[in-house]
């Protein structure tokens, strides 16, 4: 039980950073799209941040919100479609939207003070610093409420839930997936 513990966290940990890396640079890559920027790089690389370099960009404030929008809506979009489903992973989806608002929260929220990323072209382009804390701290609190009660379904906890060999494995391929994705995408490029 506690090997498929651990390989079932530290999978969902890691699986969740890339995750949320790529989520978050799809919204750039929308942004853009929708607004006629020219997309010029992406990266994706799991020992880098994460970052989209665009061109003919006219409407910077789109193109850099939509990173952090759509990384929290997507994930959580799809966790509510899980719910729905029904689905025996729902947790799983439940845990990865909670770390993308928490982690996209925290970026945009703190990341305000120093101007950093994606902060900098927000304020530099209009946004208000009051506009990111507000995202920030609504962003954070909601990941941490997502993610309250969902040790028990990673064998944590008085009330810990058995891990199947199926649930830890796939967690673990779905990370390993991930990261030769990213490997092939950033050797690619």
């Amino acid at each position: 039980m506690a090997a498929r513990r651990a390989v079932l966290i530290i999978s969902t940990l890691l699986g969740c950073w890339l995750g949320m890396q790529a989520v978050h640079e799809l919204g750039h890559i929308v942004g853009a799209w929708l607004t006629g920027a020219r997309v010029e790089r992406v990266v994706l690389h799991p020992m880098a941040i994460s970052r989209t370099d665009v061109t003919e960009n006219v409407h910077p404030l789109i193109v850099v919100w939509a990173g952090p929008v759509v990384g929290v809506a997507l994930p959580t979009l799809s966790w509510l479609i899980a719910c729905q489903m029904r689905l025996s992973t729902t947790f799983l989806l439940r845990f990865f939207a909670g770390f993308c608002l928490i982690a996209n929260g925290l970026y945009i929220g703190v990341g305000s003070i120093d101007h950093v990323g994606d902060c900098h072209e927000m304020l530099r382009n209009g946004s208000a610093p009051w506009h990111l804390w507000t995202f920030g701290a609504i962003c954070t609190v909601a990941g941490f409420t997502l993610w309250n009660g969902l040790g028990t379904h990673f064998g944590l906890g008085p009330n810990a839930q058995p891990i199947s060999p199926r649930l830890a494995w796939g967690s673990l391929i779905a990370c390993v997936t991930i990261l030769v994705l990213e490997l092939a995408t950033s050797a690619a490029s």
